[in-house]
């Protein structure tokens, strides 16, 4: 039923119905976990993958359609450009899908009790200090104030060409695990995105939860997030369209090679706004948060000082 709520074509001319369904989708994933399997002493330790499992299960028949409607104008449509403003219609959709998760996560982080934060994001929370700091207590061991950025405003052009390097190494991986899962499952990149929304809203929800932070929680993540996000789901609607042309056994046939080419240009442009999130995420998304992460310190330590006494 929940299915069918909205079809490739309406998503494309009401884009924003998408932000609606990736809200419910996530939201009742979330339920379904908290109420049918939190009760199974099994089930109760993996809850967070759970969660993203029945997101993903719900996003499947729409994200599959949406990549048959896709290959249908590979076959229609001969000019690129047309082609490419059209595909830009399903990336504006899957944009909010996401975003849907994203809010959800965010929210759902900050008004559960902690003792249910816990267990639905454990592992997020985990992977995303990780990545960040080296350490799976960053936050809820050291606190906040200890919270440090991947790589700081006034680092030497090594150090950010190194960093760049290694952000830029891990989102191609995850790029080709996009295009691999797309290719061989349709829909299966839906499981890869749906899991990077559930770790950027609960770091979201983390860093709401301490107003001082709260900016660098939307700013972190939305500057060089958005085109990044963008980029995996170009090359997963590029995977997908491969796909059903492979199945469809149209080798050594003009349409075949036709959407071939279209599915080649979408991965090149996925490559370059990858490429361009990366250097976003290095050289400019730090400028925004260097005064803005001093003050935010100052007031948390006052504020320590204050409950100290």
């Amino acid at each position: 039923m929940l299915e069918t709520l909205i079809n490739p074509k309406k998503a494309e001319r009401k884009s924003w119905e998408l932000l609606l369904i990736g809200l419910l989708y996530s939201i009742i994933s979330v339920l379904i976990a908290d109420i049918i399997f939190v009760k199974d002493p099994v089930f109760v330790k993996h809850l967070d993958i759970l969660i993203i499992t029945f997101t993903t299960m719900f996003s499947i028949p729409f994200m599959y359609y949406l990549i048959k409607y896709e290959e249908a104008k590979d076959l229609q449509i001969k000019q690129e450009k047309k082609l490419l403003r059209e595909h830009g219609k399903a990336l504006l959709a899957l944009l909010f899908l996401f975003l849907g998760y994203v809010i959800a996560f965010a929210l759902i982080y900050m008004i559960f009790p902690q003792h249910i934060t816990e267990t639905n994001f454990k592992i997020q929370v985990e992977t995303y200090c990780a990545i960040n700091s080296g350490s799976v207590h960053c936050l809820d061991k050291q606190g906040l104030i200890n919270y440090k950025p991947r790589i700081e405003a006034s680092a030497s052009i090594d150090a950010k060409m190194t960093t760049l390097a290694s952000i830029l190494s891990n989102n191609f991986q995850v790029l080709i695990i996009s295009l691999f899962f797309s290719f061989v499952f349709g829909a299966g990149a839906i499981f890869i995105l749906a899991w990077n929304a559930s770790v950027i809203g609960a770091a979201i929800g983390i860093f709401a939860k301490h107003p001082a932070f709260l900016y660098k929680g939307l700013l972190r993540y939305m500057i060089h997030g958005i085109p990044e996000i963008a980029a995996y789901f170009i090359v997963a609607l590029a995977g997908g369209i491969i796909g059903i042309a492979v199945i469809r056994h149209e080798f050594n046939t003009e349409k075949f090679w036709s959407t071939l080419r279209d599915s080649l240009d979408l991965i090149i442009l996925a490559l370059l706004i990858l490429v361009a999130a990366g250097f976003i995420e290095v050289f400019i998304t730090p400028l925004f948060l260097k005064k803005k992460v001093k003050k935010a310190k100052k007031v948390t330590e006052k504020i320590k000082r204050v409950q100290k006494k």
